[in-house]
């Protein structure tokens, strides 16, 4: 119940901007967005008991901060607000998509399309703040989906065991049967 409650909470979080917000409030709400999605990526499995699931979570999100961080520095591109030459990949889009895809893949649509219905909100926000071009976002997004999808993987079932002593006339004995 805790980690359906993050959920909510982080979701929540991530408020859907009018137009008129401004470029600041944009820019607000795609920082909101995006860290509140790493947050739940690492944190909800941590809260389930599954640690390879938030280690998944955090090794997809290092992955597709080096792949990002690379080509920023592979090809500078200026930001529409010239602030600086790394618009090309939006970061916060790629790291945003891939969290929502270790969700995706290790807690189910449940989760995970809610999650990339805001890793898409951030992408929005980080064009109408002025950060990015919609290349920059669209990149981000492949970038981010690919490597949390390559890196996390699917829940094991869990192994079922079952010991069945038994005993007859003639002897007893037991059984062991267990599902992988």
């Amino acid at each position: 119940m805790r980690y359906k409650l993050l959920v909510a909470l982080s979701l929540a979080m991530t408020p859907v901007f009018p137009a008129h917000a401004g470029v600041e409030g944009w820019k607000t709400a795609s920082d909101i967005g995006a860290y509140s999605l790493i947050a739940v990526s690492v944190g909800l499995p941590a809260l389930q008991g599954d640690k390879a699931g938030a280690f998944q979570a955090a090794g997809s999100f290092g992955a597709t901060s080096l792949v990002t961080e690379g080509l920023k520095q592979a090809f500078p591109k200026t930001r529409p607000d010239m602030s600086d030459r790394k618009s090309f990949p939006s970061g916060h889009t790629s790291r945003s998509f891939s969290a929502a895809a270790s969700l995706m893949t290790r807690q189910g649509a449940k989760v995970g399309v809610p999650a990339f219905l805001v890793a898409g909100f951030v992408g929005l926000a980080r064009v109408e703040g002025k950060k990015h071009y919609w290349t920059d976002v669209l990149a981000g997004a492949a970038i981010g989906t690919s490597i949390g999808f390559l890196v996390t993987k699917d829940k094991p079932e869990e192994t079922r065991t079952a010991f069945i002593p038994w005993a007859d006339l003639q002897g007893g004995g037991f059984t062991l049967v267990s599902r992988f």
